[in-house]
């Protein structure tokens, strides 16, 4: 389901996609986050490594006006603090799942930009489609308002007739404006999609082609593991282990830290005499500290931590219950509108026979002019409900695809973790 538009298998909107996937404002401000969210995890990462700096330096001094003196010193400076209680690590974990929810953030983004695109381009041509059944209907009642014109001027009719045949006609025209502003909107929205100005699109799109429909072997009954490939619902179990991440860092923070430092340098009064063993200095320094009175300080931030988690904890919930809610949804509609669809079909043929019949015996004079009115109403609903209902369904299945998650791979955030981090974190269940 990665790339379920291709099931359509309309290759331009197979091409539109691609392209609003490469170009889309939305998915490079993603990438964006997802970049800086990465740069803050390797900071912290660097945290749990030793500093290690070089200096060098020369001085010259005088006392008085004779005496002076002149030094040199070069060296090493280490310094590393122990994570004895797990603060650094926990900074770490928190950024791993930061970055995680961020990657699965920007498959949330194409994934939503991919259903877009499809349903952008499905109304584009669902109104291209009734335009077309809309401009036929039209040419079938300009005859009759013809036939009626001259059968007015016959005598055969009355002037009812020939305004009802025009109000008719007019009524089928009004509906064509109507109908080109909608592709007109929808080709903009597509180039806009696509990252690119609204009108760039309009070559590409001019020639109406049929709504796409996807393949009828799609099952109806969805298990629920399958809504875990979600990007929004990954995304909530990151930011869940990030903010359980944070309570360990904020609780290890009331804790005593420790920290070696030491040096490693030479230092001379001449620069010839650095090398000499002579010139080695060192010194090595271990430190601890510990808070004793900041005023509730760490423990409010423990409780801050703990009240962040809490809200994670609920915003899961409710993603896993919205989740839930899109997929049955989806199904709900994708069952009603196949069947809606079939009976709509068997309509449009009766509707359609109906309306031929009453022309030829309008002209033969042995129905009355209600009756042909009454069967062209009746074909333009029906051949425009069958429009409308098919492009519903391919609407139904993108939906459906969305609400499962389709276009984003779950194992392409891996690389957002790094495997020892993965083994120590938990997903909420």
């Amino acid at each position: 389901m990665a790339q379920w538009w291709s099931r359509f298998d309309d290759p331009l909107l197979s091409s539109l996609v691609v392209r609003a996937l490469e170009a889309n404002t939305g998915v490079k401000s993603a990438q964006a986050a997802l970049r800086q969210a990465r740069a803050s995890r390797d900071l912290a990462a660097a945290g749990l490594l030793p500093a290690v700096g070089a200096s060098a330096s020369a001085g010259h001094g005088t006392t008085g006006r004779h005496d002076s003196s002149t030094s040199y010193r070069a060296g090493f400076d280490a310094s590393w603090e122990l994570d004895v209680f797990g603060g650094n690590r926990s900074a770490l974990a928190a950024g791993e799942a930061a970055a995680s929810a961020s990657a699965a953030s920007l498959g949330d983004v194409q994934v939503s930009i991919a259903a877009e695109v499809a349903l952008a381009y499905i109304t584009l041509r669902n109104a291209q489609a009734r335009l077309a059944i809309a401009n036929d209907n039209l040419a079938g009642q300009l005859e009759i308002l013809q036939i009626t014109q001259w059968r007015l001027q016959a005598g055969l009719v009355t002037s009812l007739e020939a305004e009802q045949a025009r109000s008719g006609t007019e009524q089928t025209s009004a509906q064509l404006p109507a109908l080109q502003t909608v592709i007109e909107q929808a080709g903009h929205a597509l180039a806009v999609l696509t990252g690119r100005p609204p009108a760039a699109l309009s070559v590409e799109l001019v020639i109406p082609r049929p709504v796409p429909q996807a393949s009828d072997d799609l099952a109806l009954v969805i298990p629920a593991e399958a809504l875990r490939q979600r990007p929004d619902v990954r995304a909530a179990e990151h930011r869940v282990d990030a903010a359980a991440a944070r309570v360990t860092q904020a609780d290890a923070a009331r804790l005593p830290s420790f920290r070696l430092s030491g040096s490693l340098g030479l230092s001379a009064l001449a620069l010839g005499s650095l090398t000499n063993g002579s010139s080695v200095v060192s010194a090595l320094l271990a430190g601890v500290s510990m808070p004793i009175f900041d005023g509730g300080a760490a423990l409010a931030q423990v409780r801050a931590q703990e009240a962040a988690l809490d809200q994670e904890l609920a915003a899961y919930e409710a993603t896993l219950l919205g989740a839930l809610q899109d997929v049955e949804d989806a199904l709900i509609a994708l069952r009603g509108d196949r069947q809606r669809l079939a009976h709509l079909r068997i309509a449009a043929e009766a509707a359609g026979n109906a309306a031929l019949l009453a022309r030829h015996r309008y002209g033969s004079g042995l129905v009355d002019f209600q009756v042909v009115l009454d069967t062209q109403r009746a074909q333009l609903n029906t051949q425009d409900g069958v429009a409308g209902a098919s492009a519903d369904l391919s609407a139904d299945h993108v939906r459906l695809y969305k609400a499962l998650g389709g276009g984003w791979i779950p194992d392409a955030e891996s690389a957002a973790r790094t495997p020892p981090d993965d083994a120590s974190r938990t997903s909420p269940s």
